[in-house]
């Protein structure tokens, strides 16, 4: 008897605290999952090499930013130039001078328009004064798996076409702005992005440029015939022990330039090998990378601010 009176009196307890555990835990699952998604949804913004809207643009250490502008078709590119450029004051360089600004289609590695790409158009633009759009070959991707990255230049070279119009759209975008100098155009690349500076140098008959600048670019191309296209100076900058483009390669190359009669400037740095500008690559040459962009904004000052 007293055995069932005790159980009698704690019955409702138990009850009870069922009652609170279950409560407490409808009320956890009930919060904790929108905070899952929103730090989920955060990991996939961060991921995403573009904005998505256009209301993107900003002004920041004297240049005026625009991560997202719409020059092709499924293309948006990173443009900055400037600040002084779109709104020239009393005291700005252009208003005194009346000049326009020169500009410079930069063209990316295998991996995309990532952060190293968007901080080499804000250096340049700072430090040569230059309009810099950062043209998109990818479609918005960008990658840091190597197996990723050469899926998407196959994809490029398997559609070179399409490719040669974005680049094209990409001189004729920059060469629309007011404060551009549309005579004075200039294309920069490294790596894969070197080849397409190439092939952009190729195929710019309607729209001739001011300068072509390839770091390690692949594949180069040799043929005279297609080189004598080229009516403006190529900076070539190589490592002779680029796996990708062996020294006999490149002295092929420069002695196609000369035989074409395209003024150009093939600089070799011994004992680097391909990439070697790019501070994330195993080849990165900080010294060597200096004096090759000190280098290429001597030569883009040649023939662009003159």
């Amino acid at each position: 008897m007293k055995k069932r009176l005790t159980s009698l009196v704690f019955a409702p307890v138990f009850f009870i605290i069922a009652s609170l555990v279950l409560s407490i835990a409808i009320t956890i699952y009930k919060v904790t999952p929108p905070a899952y998604a929103q730090t989920n949804a955060v990991a996939l913004t961060n991921t995403t090499p573009l904005a998505v809207n256009n209301s993107t643009a900003a002004t920041t250490e004297g240049l005026h930013v625009n991560k997202e502008v719409k020059y092709f078709d499924n293309a948006s590119g990173y443009l900055v130039y400037p600040s002084t450029a779109a709104t020239p004051t009393a005291n700005s360089s252009n208003a005194a001078t009346g000049k326009k600004l020169p500009a410079v289609i930069m063209i990316h590695e295998n991996r995309g328009i990532n952060d190293n790409i968007r901080s080499m158009a804000r250096t340049l633009a700072k430090q040569a004064g230059y309009v810099v759009l950062a043209v998109d070959l990818f479609k918005g991707q960008s990658t840091t798996d190597p197996n990723q990255a050469a899926l998407l230049v196959k994809t490029v070279r398997d559609n070179p076409q399409e490719a040669i119009s974005n680049l094209q759209a990409g001189v004729k975008y920059v060469s629309s702005l007011p404060f551009v100098n549309a005579s004075k155009i200039a294309s920069l690349g490294w790596c894969f992005g070197g080849g397409q500076s190439l092939q952009l140098a190729l195929h710019s008959e309607q729209h001739p440029l001011a300068a072509t600048v390839l770091y390690y670019g692949t594949p180069l191309v040799t043929d005279k015939q297609a080189l004598s296209n080229i009516k403006w100076p190529v900076l070539g900058i190589f490592g002779d022990h680029d796996q990708a483009n062996p020294l006999p390669l490149i002295n092929t190359f420069k002695a196609a330039l000369d035989k074409s009669a395209v003024t150009n400037e093939i600089l070799i740095y011994k004992g680097l090998g391909h990439a070697f500008a790019n501070p994330s690559g195993a080849n990165y040459a900080p010294q060597q990378t200096a004096d090759a962009w000190q280098k290429t904004l001597t030569f883009l000052s040649k023939y662009l601010n003159h």
